[in-house]
Protein backbone atom coordinates (compact mmCIF):
# COMPACT_ATOMS: atom_id res chain seq x y z
CA UNK A 1 0.00 0.00 0.00
CA UNK A 2 1.65 3.61 -0.30
CA UNK A 3 2.12 5.88 1.43
CA UNK A 4 -0.64 8.37 -0.35
CA UNK A 5 -3.33 5.67 0.41
CA UNK A 6 -2.83 6.06 4.02
CA UNK A 7 -2.18 9.49 3.89
CA UNK A 8 -4.02 12.69 2.57
CA UNK A 9 -3.00 14.71 -0.52
CA UNK A 10 -3.89 17.33 -2.83
CA UNK A 11 -6.26 16.20 -5.74
CA UNK A 12 -5.12 16.41 -9.42
CA UNK A 13 -6.78 18.81 -11.68
CA UNK A 14 -9.54 17.02 -13.29
CA UNK A 15 -8.04 18.99 -16.64
CA UNK A 16 -5.14 17.05 -16.43
CA UNK A 17 -6.25 14.06 -16.29
CA UNK A 18 -8.27 14.79 -19.35
CA UNK A 19 -5.94 15.69 -21.38
CA UNK A 20 -3.89 12.77 -20.92
CA UNK A 21 -0.90 13.65 -18.05
CA UNK A 22 -0.31 10.23 -16.87
CA UNK A 23 0.94 11.42 -13.84
CA UNK A 24 -1.78 13.27 -13.14
CA UNK A 25 -4.14 9.90 -13.82
CA UNK A 26 -2.11 7.84 -11.41
CA UNK A 27 -2.48 10.84 -8.69
CA UNK A 28 -6.14 10.43 -9.43
CA UNK A 29 -6.01 6.75 -8.73
CA UNK A 30 -4.31 6.70 -5.79
CA UNK A 31 -6.57 9.35 -4.49
CA UNK A 32 -9.55 7.29 -5.62
CA UNK A 33 -7.90 4.30 -3.98
CA UNK A 34 -7.32 5.79 -0.21
CA UNK A 35 -8.99 4.27 2.66
CA UNK A 36 -9.05 7.42 4.44
CA UNK A 37 -12.12 9.19 4.94
CA UNK A 38 -11.06 12.81 4.41
CA UNK A 39 -10.16 11.84 0.80
CA UNK A 40 -13.28 10.36 0.54
CA UNK A 41 -15.14 13.88 -0.14
CA UNK A 42 -11.97 15.06 -2.97
CA UNK A 43 -12.57 11.60 -4.39
CA UNK A 44 -16.17 11.47 -5.31
CA UNK A 45 -15.87 15.52 -6.39
CA UNK A 46 -12.69 14.17 -8.93
CA UNK A 47 -14.79 11.26 -10.44
CA UNK A 48 -17.89 13.57 -10.82
CA UNK A 49 -15.69 16.01 -12.58
CA UNK A 50 -14.36 13.09 -15.03
CA UNK A 51 -17.72 11.08 -15.23
CA UNK A 52 -18.52 13.33 -18.10
CA UNK A 53 -15.77 12.43 -20.40
CA UNK A 54 -16.04 8.45 -19.73
CA UNK A 55 -17.77 5.82 -20.72
CA UNK A 56 -16.49 5.76 -24.36
CA UNK A 57 -13.92 2.46 -23.82
CA UNK A 58 -14.20 -0.57 -24.39
CA UNK A 59 -14.24 -2.90 -21.38
CA UNK A 60 -13.14 -5.98 -20.66
CA UNK A 61 -12.95 -8.52 -17.83
CA UNK A 62 -10.21 -11.19 -17.89
CA UNK A 63 -10.18 -13.50 -15.58
CA UNK A 64 -8.90 -17.15 -14.85
CA UNK A 65 -7.19 -19.56 -12.50
CA UNK A 66 -3.44 -18.71 -11.24
CA UNK A 67 -1.30 -20.03 -13.95
CA UNK A 68 -3.57 -19.74 -17.03
CA UNK A 69 -1.62 -17.31 -18.26
CA UNK A 70 -3.54 -14.16 -17.60
CA UNK A 71 -0.73 -11.42 -18.10
CA UNK A 72 1.01 -13.20 -20.74
CA UNK A 73 -2.01 -13.10 -22.73
CA UNK A 74 -2.84 -9.43 -21.46
CA UNK A 75 0.76 -7.84 -22.72
CA UNK A 76 0.07 -10.11 -26.31
CA UNK A 77 -3.50 -8.88 -26.59
CA UNK A 78 -2.82 -5.52 -25.55
CA UNK A 79 0.08 -5.14 -27.53
CA UNK A 80 -1.31 -6.41 -30.56
CA UNK A 81 -4.27 -3.61 -29.62
CA UNK A 82 -2.10 -1.09 -29.24
CA UNK A 83 -0.36 -1.56 -32.85
CA UNK A 84 -3.89 -1.04 -34.60
CA UNK A 85 -4.76 2.41 -32.95
CA UNK A 86 -5.86 1.68 -29.69
CA UNK A 87 -4.79 3.26 -26.39
CA UNK A 88 -4.80 0.56 -23.30
CA UNK A 89 -5.32 0.64 -19.49
CA UNK A 90 -4.93 -2.29 -17.81
CA UNK A 91 -6.12 -2.52 -14.02
CA UNK A 92 -4.44 -5.78 -12.71
CA UNK A 93 -6.08 -6.36 -9.42
CA UNK A 94 -2.90 -8.18 -7.71
CA UNK A 95 -3.39 -10.87 -4.19
CA UNK A 96 -2.41 -8.47 -0.82
CA UNK A 97 0.59 -8.75 1.13
CA UNK A 98 -1.10 -9.63 5.16
CA UNK A 99 2.09 -8.18 6.61
CA UNK A 100 1.86 -5.14 4.18
CA UNK A 101 -1.61 -4.93 2.48
CA UNK A 102 0.24 -3.69 -0.93
CA UNK A 103 0.16 -6.14 -4.16
CA UNK A 104 2.93 -8.56 -3.73
CA UNK A 105 2.80 -9.84 -7.84
CA UNK A 106 3.39 -6.77 -9.76
CA UNK A 107 2.15 -6.48 -12.89
CA UNK A 108 4.19 -4.25 -14.51
CA UNK A 109 7.42 -6.21 -14.16
CA UNK A 110 4.75 -9.12 -15.91
CA UNK A 111 4.18 -7.03 -18.82
CA UNK A 112 7.80 -5.42 -19.32
CA UNK A 113 7.02 -4.73 -23.12
CA UNK A 114 3.13 -3.56 -22.55
CA UNK A 115 4.53 -1.04 -19.71
CA UNK A 116 7.02 0.84 -22.06
CA UNK A 117 4.58 2.03 -24.05
CA UNK A 118 3.27 5.51 -24.09
CA UNK A 119 -0.19 4.49 -25.27
CA UNK A 120 -0.58 2.06 -22.08
CA UNK A 121 -0.83 2.70 -18.62
CA UNK A 122 -0.80 -0.34 -16.42
CA UNK A 123 -2.06 0.08 -12.35
CA UNK A 124 -1.54 -2.96 -9.93
CA UNK A 125 -4.33 -2.52 -7.18
CA UNK A 126 -4.32 -4.76 -4.52
CA UNK A 127 -7.21 -6.70 -3.54
CA UNK A 128 -7.62 -5.70 -0.03
CA UNK A 129 -10.00 -8.61 1.16
CA UNK A 130 -12.43 -7.34 -1.72
CA UNK A 131 -14.39 -10.12 -2.66
CA UNK A 132 -14.88 -10.65 -6.62
CA UNK A 133 -11.48 -11.06 -7.44
CA UNK A 134 -11.42 -6.77 -7.92
CA UNK A 135 -10.44 -4.31 -5.59
CA UNK A 136 -13.32 -2.21 -3.83
CA UNK A 137 -12.63 1.47 -6.13
CA UNK A 138 -11.93 -0.44 -9.55
CA UNK A 139 -14.53 0.75 -10.88
CA UNK A 140 -13.86 4.59 -10.55
CA UNK A 141 -10.33 3.85 -11.55
CA UNK A 142 -11.95 3.05 -14.69
CA UNK A 143 -13.75 6.13 -14.80
CA UNK A 144 -10.51 8.07 -14.47
CA UNK A 145 -8.95 5.81 -17.34
CA UNK A 146 -11.43 6.30 -19.36
CA UNK A 147 -11.55 10.35 -19.27
CA UNK A 148 -7.69 10.17 -19.40
CA UNK A 149 -8.40 9.22 -23.27
CA UNK A 150 -7.92 4.99 -22.97
CA UNK A 151 -10.30 3.62 -25.15
CA UNK A 152 -9.53 0.09 -24.04
CA UNK A 153 -9.79 -0.90 -20.39
CA UNK A 154 -8.45 -4.70 -19.66
CA UNK A 155 -9.32 -5.41 -15.85
CA UNK A 156 -7.51 -8.68 -14.57
CA UNK A 157 -8.86 -10.31 -11.68
CA UNK A 158 -7.33 -12.04 -8.69
CA UNK A 159 -8.36 -15.62 -9.75
CA UNK A 160 -11.49 -17.19 -10.81
CA UNK A 161 -14.41 -19.21 -8.73
CA UNK A 162 -17.98 -18.13 -7.79
CA UNK A 163 -16.52 -14.69 -6.33
CA UNK A 164 -14.84 -13.47 -9.18
CA UNK A 165 -17.89 -13.31 -11.72
CA UNK A 166 -18.08 -9.65 -9.50
CA UNK A 167 -16.04 -8.39 -12.51
CA UNK A 168 -18.63 -9.38 -15.38
CA UNK A 169 -20.43 -6.30 -13.47
CA UNK A 170 -18.49 -3.54 -14.01
CA UNK A 171 -17.00 -4.46 -17.95
CA UNK A 172 -19.23 -4.92 -20.96
CA UNK A 173 -17.28 -8.03 -22.15
CA UNK A 174 -15.99 -11.08 -19.47
CA UNK A 175 -13.38 -13.27 -20.86
CA UNK A 176 -12.68 -16.51 -19.00
CA UNK A 177 -9.15 -17.71 -19.55
CA UNK A 178 -8.73 -22.06 -19.60
CA UNK A 179 -6.22 -23.73 -20.59
CA UNK A 180 -5.79 -26.92 -22.53
CA UNK A 181 -6.45 -30.53 -20.27
CA UNK A 182 -9.11 -28.31 -18.53
CA UNK A 183 -11.28 -31.51 -17.93
CA UNK A 184 -10.37 -31.17 -14.08
CA UNK A 185 -10.73 -27.56 -14.40
CA UNK A 186 -13.69 -27.32 -16.40
CA UNK A 187 -15.31 -29.40 -13.03
CA UNK A 188 -14.03 -26.91 -10.37
CA UNK A 189 -14.77 -23.85 -12.30
CA UNK A 190 -17.88 -22.43 -10.84
CA UNK A 191 -21.12 -22.35 -12.46
CA UNK A 192 -21.96 -18.62 -11.92
CA UNK A 193 -18.48 -17.96 -13.63
CA UNK A 194 -18.83 -19.84 -17.06
CA UNK A 195 -22.79 -18.46 -17.40
CA UNK A 196 -21.46 -15.12 -17.24
CA UNK A 197 -18.53 -15.62 -19.83
CA UNK A 198 -19.16 -14.00 -23.21
CA UNK A 199 -15.65 -15.46 -24.52
CA UNK A 200 -13.69 -17.94 -23.07
CA UNK A 201 -10.01 -18.69 -24.09
CA UNK A 202 -8.08 -21.63 -24.63
CA UNK A 203 -4.36 -20.41 -23.86
CA UNK A 204 -1.10 -22.02 -24.01
CA UNK A 205 -2.39 -23.65 -27.51
CA UNK A 206 1.35 -24.49 -28.97
CA UNK A 207 3.51 -26.89 -28.83
CA UNK A 208 2.20 -30.47 -27.65
CA UNK A 209 -0.45 -28.79 -25.56
CA UNK A 210 -1.76 -27.79 -29.21
CA UNK A 211 -3.81 -30.94 -29.80
CA UNK A 212 -5.07 -30.85 -26.04
CA UNK A 213 -6.22 -27.04 -26.87
CA UNK A 214 -8.19 -28.50 -29.30
CA UNK A 215 -9.92 -31.00 -27.20
CA UNK A 216 -10.91 -28.52 -24.42
CA UNK A 217 -12.14 -26.20 -26.79
CA UNK A 218 -14.83 -29.22 -27.48
CA UNK A 219 -15.43 -29.39 -23.82
CA UNK A 220 -15.74 -25.73 -23.18
CA UNK A 221 -18.01 -25.42 -26.32
CA UNK A 222 -20.67 -28.61 -24.68
CA UNK A 223 -20.65 -26.46 -21.31
CA UNK A 224 -21.45 -22.97 -22.85
CA UNK A 225 -24.32 -24.79 -25.02
CA UNK A 226 -25.99 -25.56 -21.57
CA UNK A 227 -25.70 -22.10 -20.69
CA UNK A 228 -26.58 -20.22 -23.36
CA UNK A 229 -29.61 -17.89 -23.06
CA UNK A 230 -31.61 -15.79 -25.34
CA UNK A 231 -29.58 -12.45 -26.57
CA UNK A 232 -28.17 -10.69 -29.23
CA UNK A 233 -24.43 -12.31 -28.25
CA UNK A 234 -23.66 -16.20 -28.21
CA UNK A 235 -20.90 -16.88 -26.46
CA UNK A 236 -17.90 -18.00 -27.98
CA UNK A 237 -14.44 -20.28 -27.83
CA UNK A 238 -11.10 -19.50 -29.30
CA UNK A 239 -7.87 -21.13 -29.32
CA UNK A 240 -5.19 -19.15 -28.95
CA UNK A 241 -0.96 -18.89 -28.14
CA UNK A 242 0.00 -15.93 -26.22
CA UNK A 243 3.44 -16.80 -27.42
CA UNK A 244 3.02 -17.39 -30.87
CA UNK A 245 0.34 -14.98 -31.31
CA UNK A 246 -1.62 -17.35 -32.90
CA UNK A 247 -5.70 -16.94 -32.20
CA UNK A 248 -5.46 -12.97 -31.05
CA UNK A 249 -6.72 -11.64 -34.03
CA UNK A 250 -9.94 -13.83 -33.96
CA UNK A 251 -10.43 -12.81 -30.41
CA UNK A 252 -10.09 -9.16 -31.47
CA UNK A 253 -12.58 -9.60 -34.25
CA UNK A 254 -14.91 -11.60 -31.76
CA UNK A 255 -14.64 -8.25 -29.43
CA UNK A 256 -15.23 -6.06 -32.08
CA UNK A 257 -18.74 -8.63 -33.15
CA UNK A 258 -19.44 -8.66 -29.32
CA UNK A 259 -19.56 -4.43 -29.25
CA UNK A 260 -21.81 -4.30 -32.57
CA UNK A 261 -24.07 -6.91 -31.37
CA UNK A 262 -24.68 -5.55 -28.07
CA UNK A 263 -24.44 -2.03 -28.90
CA UNK A 264 -27.06 -2.57 -32.11
CA UNK A 265 -29.71 -3.97 -29.99
CA UNK A 266 -29.53 -1.63 -27.09
CA UNK A 267 -28.10 -4.30 -24.95
CA UNK A 268 -25.10 -2.28 -24.05
CA UNK A 269 -26.57 0.59 -22.63
CA UNK A 270 -28.61 -1.43 -20.33
CA UNK A 271 -26.11 -3.92 -19.09
CA UNK A 272 -24.15 -0.05 -18.04
CA UNK A 273 -27.52 0.89 -16.56
CA UNK A 274 -27.84 -2.65 -14.62
CA UNK A 275 -24.13 -2.34 -13.50
CA UNK A 276 -24.04 0.96 -12.27
CA UNK A 277 -27.49 -0.10 -9.81
CA UNK A 278 -25.54 -2.93 -8.51
CA UNK A 279 -22.71 -1.05 -7.68
CA UNK A 280 -24.74 1.17 -5.70
CA UNK A 281 -25.77 -1.19 -3.60
CA UNK A 282 -22.59 -2.91 -3.51
CA UNK A 283 -21.55 0.44 -2.11
CA UNK A 284 -24.01 1.11 -0.18
CA UNK A 285 -23.22 -2.02 1.93
CA UNK A 286 -19.65 -1.28 2.24
CA UNK A 287 -20.61 2.05 3.44
CA UNK A 288 -22.61 0.89 6.03
CA UNK A 289 -20.23 -1.47 7.09
CA UNK A 290 -17.24 1.23 7.32
CA UNK A 291 -19.73 3.32 9.24
CA UNK A 292 -20.30 0.29 11.66
CA UNK A 293 -16.77 -0.07 12.30
CA UNK A 294 -15.88 3.30 12.97
CA UNK A 295 -18.35 4.26 14.96
CA UNK A 296 -17.10 3.48 18.95
CA UNK A 297 -20.40 4.40 20.49
CA UNK A 298 -21.87 0.93 18.79
CA UNK A 299 -18.93 -1.33 19.44
CA UNK A 300 -20.06 -2.48 23.01
CA UNK A 301 -23.82 -3.70 21.90
CA UNK A 302 -22.67 -4.79 18.49
CA UNK A 303 -19.66 -7.23 20.35
CA UNK A 304 -22.68 -8.25 22.59
CA UNK A 305 -24.98 -9.37 20.50
CA UNK A 306 -22.00 -11.04 18.30
CA UNK A 307 -21.23 -13.30 21.60
CA UNK A 308 -25.32 -13.75 21.43
CA UNK A 309 -25.80 -15.17 18.13
CA UNK A 310 -22.16 -17.17 19.11
CA UNK A 311 -23.76 -18.49 21.85
CA UNK A 312 -26.93 -19.67 19.76
CA UNK A 313 -29.22 -17.09 22.10
CA UNK A 314 -30.17 -14.75 19.65
CA UNK A 315 -30.77 -15.60 15.91
CA UNK A 316 -28.68 -13.85 13.50
CA UNK A 317 -31.50 -12.04 11.07
CA UNK A 318 -32.62 -10.17 14.17
CA UNK A 319 -29.29 -9.15 15.87
CA UNK A 320 -28.83 -7.31 11.98
CA UNK A 321 -32.22 -5.75 11.96
CA UNK A 322 -30.98 -4.35 15.63
CA UNK A 323 -27.40 -3.29 14.61
CA UNK A 324 -29.08 -1.86 11.49
CA UNK A 325 -31.27 0.11 13.73
CA UNK A 326 -28.66 1.42 15.89
CA UNK A 327 -26.83 2.90 13.24
CA UNK A 328 -29.41 4.77 12.22
CA UNK A 329 -30.89 5.92 15.85
CA UNK A 330 -26.82 6.80 16.40
CA UNK A 331 -27.14 9.04 13.35
CA UNK A 332 -29.90 10.72 15.23
CA UNK A 333 -28.34 11.42 18.02
CA UNK A 334 -26.04 13.22 16.51
CA UNK A 335 -25.54 17.00 16.93
CA UNK A 336 -28.64 18.46 18.43
CA UNK A 337 -29.11 16.02 20.92
CA UNK A 338 -26.49 13.64 23.36
CA UNK A 339 -26.21 10.07 21.80
CA UNK A 340 -28.74 7.49 23.54
CA UNK A 341 -26.68 5.57 26.69
CA UNK A 342 -27.94 2.42 24.49
CA UNK A 343 -27.75 2.93 20.89
CA UNK A 344 -28.83 -0.90 19.93
CA UNK A 345 -32.89 -0.96 20.46
CA UNK A 346 -33.71 -3.69 22.37
CA UNK A 347 -35.30 -6.69 20.82
CA UNK A 348 -38.99 -6.68 20.99
CA UNK A 349 -41.35 -9.41 23.84
CA UNK A 350 -43.29 -11.75 21.73
CA UNK A 351 -46.41 -13.48 22.99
Amino acid sequence: MSARTQGGGRSPPPGDIVAGDRRALAAAITLIESTLEEDREPAEALLQALLPHAGKAVRIGISGAPGVGKSTFIEAFGTRAIAAGRRLAVLAVDPSSERSGGSILGDKTRMAALARSERSFIRATPAGGALGGVARRTRDAMIACEAAGFDLVMVETVGVGQSEAAVADMVDLFMLLVQPGAGDELQGIKRGVMERADIVVVTKADGALEAAAAHAKADFEAALSLHAGAGPWTPCVIVCSSVEGTGLGEIADAVERHRAAMAGAGALEARRAAQARTWLWREVEESLMARLRADGRLAPAVEALEAEVTAQTLTPSAAARRIVTGILRADEGEGARPPPASPLPPEPETE
